[in-house]
């Protein structure tokens, strides 16, 4: 008995060491990853996400609001004139079945979507409030507001220039409109930026839209369960998400139109309920926002500390002009393209305007902010960066902590909402980085099937390993795709006013009509 009892012992023991030693080899081969991988792209990284000199400010951030309102501007504020018309449009009173493409304009809207609403809306937002305070909430929304034609000038060439294969299936985006309408207008160099574009893309996809959120995922579920190998959320997670893209983009559609709605309703749906147990002090919060908007209440950098946090939280949350909605848009069905840019500029709205403005409202009334009773403006933390919270919450956890306020269990909600993301966000990315490598190595059921599997061996390892330095090279890559294609749309962007006017023409006229159904 004593020798049984010395072997499990010893048994134990050796396993114990078995398992340190290779949680050791793991963390070793984690850092081995991440210091090889921070010293070849730190200068890319370093380079996508510079700041102006003397600023906090990104270059990258300026060159997608200048663009949103150059867009606004050329095309006559097209995000308020045809507002109504776009949800028209969504609702299906100008569909005709018989055109070419694969899936309705509310399945298109909700694929794209799936893609841009997700952890940006939820821990982005309490960071970008965290350090520029209420006030970064309405240069969000302005952001927000300016970037809907950003989304309308890229998805309608995404549908302009997609190409329609004999089987109905369609392949479109910024690759196919960047070499053909360079083509078209005898500009050299389209073929070049087209190929840079689907590269930055793929890199893209397997990073930031898959990864990134495989890890998130797994952390917001091992906070509830308690502490498990991340590896097992990843094969979990891979599973599920081949099954769906498997199918292709019918099939995402499908997914994505059911989730979407669902996970949306559940988050608005928490925040507007606080909302309503604190109705009061919704005034005194829309106070705050413009209070801070313009004098900064004492955070970080003032009024331009504000400003620079809501034009980097909305850039980086609704992804207008990075040109990846512009994939998922492109395989709607319909013969007139211009009808899939308007229902595009819809996207920032929800995603930007609503979402992340409930967020902001919920952490604002929740009172995790500390004000100084007697200036009444926010306390900073003590290293001066952000504002002092009332557990020293940050990111998710911030977000977490205001929803928490209002109703204990709301928690609970959050995690199954950012799993929703997460898993939503992968599979409309799958997509987008599947139509970047059919771009670079040809259609076909081979090579796309080549493309998922690896994109979901990345969920794996997204999941089980924490590749910071990694995710930032995928993150700069995404953000490089907005250097690429907003370039590219100031030379293409007049194609697209000629399309507007035939089709406003054509629409005063009576000869487009609605369908009846």
């Amino acid at each position: 008995m004593k020798n049984s009892t010395k072997l499990l012992g010893l048994t134990g023991l050796m396993s114990s060491l078995a398992t340190s030693s290779l949680a050791q080899e793991a963390m070793t081969l984690d850092q081995k990853v991440n210091e090889a991988f921070a010293a070849s792209t730190g200068w890319f990284v370093n380079f996508i996400f510079m700041s102006f000199p003397g600023t906090n400010f990104p270059w990258i951030v300026m060159w997608l609001v200048v663009a949103a309102s150059v867009f606004t501007l050329y095309f006559g504020f097209v995000q308020f004139r045809f507002f109504k018309h776009a949800i028209q449009l969504v609702k299906g009173d100008y569909s005709d079945p018989n055109d070419a493409g694969e899936v309705s304009h509310f399945q298109a809207l909700a694929t794209a979507l799936s893609g841009t609403v997700g952890l940006g809306n939820i821990a982005g937002v309490a960071v970008a409030v965290g350090i520029g305070g209420p006030g970064a909430t309405f240069w969000m929304i302005l952001a927000g507001l300016l970037g809907m034609a950003s989304k309308f000038t890229e998805c309608t060439l995404g549908v302009k220039y997609r190409n329609e294969y004999e089987d109905g299936s369609v392949s479109g985006g910024p690759m196919y409109y960047i070499s053909k309408g360079f083509n078209e207008l005898g500009l050299p160099g389209g073929k070049i930026l087209a190929v840079l574009f689907s590269v930055f893309c793929i890199l893209g996809a397997l990073g930031g839209g898959n990864m990134f959120q495989a890890n998130q995922a797994h952390a917001q579920i091992s906070g509830i369960v308690g502490d498990y190998p991340g590896w097992i959320t990843g094969i979990i997670f891979a599973a599920v998400v081949f099954a769906v893209i498997v199918g292709g983009i019918k099939s995402i559609a499908n997914v994505t139109e059911k989730v979407v709605p669902f996970m949306g309703i559940l988050y608005v749906g928490a925040a507007a309920i606080i909302l309503i147990v604190n109705y009061d002090m919704i005034g005194w919060a829309f106070g705050q926002i413009f209070a801070g908007a313009f004098t900064g209440l004492g955070v970080a950098g003032g009024m331009v500390g504000a400003l620079i946090q809501g034009f980097k939280r909305a850039a980086f949350s609704n992804e207008a002009g990075v040109g990846s909605a512009a994939i998922a848009h492109s395989a709607v069905k319909t013969k007139e393209p211009i009808t899939e840019g308007f229902v595009s500029l819809l996207e920032p709205l929800i995603d930007t305007v609503v979402i992340c403005t409930m967020t902001a409202l919920v952490i604002v009334i929740s009172q995790q902010l500390i004000i100084d009773p007697d200036t009444g403006n926010y306390m900073l933390n003590e290293a001066g960066t952000a504002i002092a919270t009332v557990d020293g919450n940050s990111g998710v956890s911030l977000t977490s902590a205001a929803f928490a306020s209002g109703i204990s269990w709301f928690p609970y909600v959050l995690a199954i909402a950012v799993v929703l993301f997460a898993f939503s966000t992968m599979i409309s990315w799958s997509y987008y980085g599947l139509k970047a490598w059919t771009y670079l190595f040809g259609e076909g059921k081979t090579s796309e099937l080549v493309f998922k599997v690896i994109f979901c061996i990345f969920i794996v390892i997204g999941a089980a390993a924490s590749l910071g330095p990694v995710i930032d090279f995928s993150d700069a890559a995404i953000f490089a795709m907005a250097v690429v294609n907003i370039f590219c749309l100031y030379f293409l962007m007049k194609l697209v006013r000629t399309e507007l006017a035939s089709y406003a023409a054509r629409l005063d006229s009576g000869e487009i009509k609605k369908f009846n159904h």
